[in-house]
This record gives structure tokens, sequence and C-alpha cells, in this order.
């Protein structure tokens, strides 16, 4: 095989179905963009292939349904000119060459009808533009007009026209710049590095959503600072996050200094991306400081202080989630949840008592693995005596929330008394003394005045009620 023949790439079953289809069109057909570039980086099979047509993609997929045995659904998007069908949990999306033009404040392209060159020149990189035929004579060979495969060797990032032109027809492709460069560890070349900064206004026309999209996948790469750094050089993090750029910088008074937590911010990220694949306990990681800023004060006796950041910054967390119009649901309020008890474990851990213990299993629920986690993610001391200490400190708390959830139950935490049995042994309608008997009980049991079980309790709830001015109406339970 030729070193510019890649038929090994086309083994899966749906290729020989694509290329009799061409043919039976007469056709031309190649398939471009990532499955080409994850083969030569032997990255595994990817799940999503896209093929180009010279001529019409939606009737070659109409074509290639009709050939395999299994007869799929072909899904049509007239508006894009795409269609779209799936075969052995694969999805091969189909779209007909074509060439594109940009107007200044969109960055959806007009489109006509092109060649293969035309589809390549409109890719967004080098190692995205890369094509292997599919048609007979030359099935599976390499078309690679702008040296993809050296940059791939190289790992540069580079767009195949000017780059100047290339982010501003859409600026979209900054942020996936920024992504391939994360995900792959590869670098942006200078020229495309200073383009995406002197277009970084231009991401103001993405939709948020789209912009999400791409956070979210450098959220979910194994060092995620790698994009966190390159946006805030290029300029795009402080019109997206402005609540992190704020955290950068040193400040100094009376000769006393505090960290400088944007880069901190960025460590504990990093720390905590090779024990968690959940993105959402990562944004934790990424936004556990965001209240520092404004909270900032300097105390003359203190020195620098930032009160009630925790607090601050889970109220901040739903802001910013709106903002970018991510989900306003269950994630968000566990990121806001990790956010405000993000420093519980660390004054914990100096001074592990059982009542301390107990509040921080029933705050957190299920949970506290995932807050442990980003506290033990926190410590980004260099020295290294502070480190083992730091780290010993929250392995003290983790056994002793084991010895005590093993003794009171405390995580699956149900009232012993409900608010009906109170009801029903005062003969009260729904009133402010149920509530702030329950409450009493709680706290009793979270500070070990009383164990946690029915008999103590309702002992407990006779002697409130009294206090309280209340009379049961049973003479026994």
């Amino acid at each position: 095989m030729s070193p510019n023949n890649y038929k090994k790439a086309l083994e899966h079953a749906i290729f020989p179905y694509i290329t009799e289809a061409t043919e039976l069109l007469n056709l031309k057909s190649f398939v471009i963009g990532g499955f080409v570039r994850d083969f030569i980086l032997q990255r595994g099979i990817t799940k999503d292939i896209d093929v180009v047509a010279v001529g019409s993609g939606i009737e070659l997929a109409k074509k290639v349904a009709q050939l395999l045995p299994t007869k799929p659904k072909v899904q049509v998007f007239k508006t894009y000119g795409t269609a779209m069908l799936r075969y052995h949990d694969v999805e091969i999306e189909f779209v007909g060459a074509r060439k594109e033009s940009y107007t200044k404040n969109s960055r959806n392209p007009e489109v006509s009808v092109g060649s293969l060159q035309d589809d390549q020149n409109r890719r967004d990189f080098t190692i995205n533009a890369m094509a292997l035929s599919l048609n007979k004579g030359t099935y599976g060979e390499l078309l690679d007009p702008f040296q993809g495969v050296a940059n791939l060797e190289n790992k540069i990032i580079r767009t195949p026209l000017e780059p100047d032109i290339t982010y501003s027809d859409d600026p979209l492709r900054m942020m996936r710049a920024i992504r391939f460069a994360t995900q792959l560890n590869f670098k942006i070349e200078q020229e495309s590095l200073d383009a995406i900064q002197s277009n970084s206004e231009r991401i103001d026309i993405i939709t948020r959503e789209r912009i999400v999209v791409e956070l979210q996948k450098i959220m979910e790469s194994p060092v995620p600072s790698i994009g966190f750094l390159l946006l805030e050089e290029t300029g795009l993090l402080q019109r997206l996050l402005p609540e992190l750029t704020d955290l950068k910088g040193v400040d100094e008074l009376e000769g006393q200094k505090h960290k400088d937590n944007f880069y901190h911010t960025l460590e504990v990220v990093d720390n905590i991306a090779p024990n968690t694949d959940d993105v959402w306990l990562r944004w934790a990681a990424l936004l556990h400081d965001i209240g520092k800023a404004p909270t900032k004060r300097f105390d003359k006796k203190n020195g620098w202080t930032f009160h009630a950041h925790e607090f601050v910054g889970s109220k901040m967390v739903y802001k910013l989630f709106k903002r970018l119009k991510m989900p306003l649901n269950n994630k968000m309020k566990f990121v806001q949840k990790m956010v405000l008890l993000s420093s519980r474990p660390i004054v914990l851990a100096t001074d592990v008592t059982d009542s301390a213990v107990r509040r921080l299993i029933f705050d957190t629920g299920e949970d506290l693995d995932s807050l442990m986690t980003l506290c033990e993610a926190d410590i980004t001391t260099k020295n290294p005596v502070k480190f083992k200490r730091y780290h010993n400190n929250f392995k003290v708390v983790r056994d002793k929330v084991k010895e005590v959830e093993e003794r009171d139950r405390v995580r699956d935490f149900q009232p012993p008394i409900s608010g009906e049995l109170i009801m029903e042994t005062f003969n009260l309608k729904p009133c402010r003394e149920i509530g702030q008997i329950k409450d009493a009980i709680k706290e009793a049991i979270l500070d070990g005045e009383i164990p946690n079980n029915y008999n103590d309790a309702f002992n407990l709830m006779l002697k409130l009620a009294d206090k309280l001015g209340l009379k049961s109406i049973k003479s026994n339970r």
C-alpha cells in the first residue's frame, strides 16, 4: 500500500455501500474531517463519519439506505443540504461539496455548489480538511492539500486559508481551535493565535449554547487549563467568563500579599481532572473561588480576607449559568452546593468533632465524596510537608465520616418525628410551632444531644411542646 493510501481506515461495513451508491449515481464521494484525523492519530474509530459528495449528498444518503440490508431511515435537513443515517452504531452524515461566503454579522454562510477543493477550503483546520477517496480506482487515497498529516505530526493547529478571514467569517472556530488544542495537546500556530486575539469581539455573535458546547469539551479534556489559559491569552475568557478573569492578579498592602486565585483555580481544575469524569464537578472546581473577587478586603490585623466568598460564589453560579444559557436544573444546583460547601471540610480538618461531621454528612448527602474530591484537588501548595499534612488531614476526615455514618445513619437522615405526628399529638393545624419542634429535634440529633431514634426524639418533642405551651391529647404512644 502506498503511503498515501489509507484503505485500512475504511474497514467499517458502511464504506463499500457508499462506494456502490456513488458508482450508481455517477458521483464522486469522500470521507472527510474528524474520522480521517482520528484514524491517523490512532485515537480509535469515531462514531461519527462525514461524507462529502461532489453532487447531491441527500441523494447519495438515500441510495446508500436503499442498498443497506437494514434499510435505515434517512433524516434529511434540506436547509443545510445534508442527510444522516445510522448503521452499526455509527452516525453517517452526507453533504454535497460546497463553497461558502459570509456576511459581517452572521456565522451562517451563503452556500453554493462547489468542488471537493472548495469544500476542503471551507474547513476550519488543516487537520480537519483531509479526505479519503471512496471512489473505485482511487479507493482509500488521501487528499491532503494543506499538509494536514504534517500538522498532525508536528501537533499544530492551523487554518487552511488566511486565519484572520477564517476566524472572522465563523468566530465559533476560535473556540474550536482552542478546544482541539486542549483535547489533543497541540499548539495553535502564532498567526492563528494573533488572529483569534484580534477577532475576539466577534465571539459575541455566536449563540451561548454553541459556546457552551465547546467549553464543555474543554472542561472534559485531560488538562483543562490548556484551554482556559488560551481563552485568557486571546481575550475570549474576559468576554465569556469574566468571573474568572476577575480573579487574576496579586495585590499587596503593607507587605502582605494574597495568591493569584486565577492560576490557583486552574491548578485545582487540573488536579481534579484525573479523579473524576463528572464535568459538573469539574465546573465546581473552576468556579469554587469566584466569590473571592467581590469579597476581597484588606484588614490591618488579619491581612487579606475573603469572608463569605463561598456563599457569594454560590449565588454567582446561578447568574453565570443563566447568562451562558446553561441548564438551570439539578446540575446547576450541584455546582452551587459544591461551591457553597467548598471550605467546610478544610475547616473541619483542624477539629474533627462528631457533631461537625454529622452536619457535613447531613448537608452534603450523596454528594459528600464529590465534595471531598474537590477539597483534595484544592491543595495546590508546593511545600511537600504541607501537601502531605493537608492530605493526611482529609484522610482523617474521611475516616471519621465513615465511622459517624455507620453509627448515626445521618446520610439518609429522616426525622424520627414527622409533622403529621406533631399535629396529631397536640391536635394542631399547620402552624409555625410544628416547624420549630422539627428543627429543634433535627439540631439535637446533629449536635449529638440525643440519639437518632424515635423514643428519644418523642421525649424531646414533649419537652419542647411543653415550653411552647402545647398540651398532648394522647396519654400514650
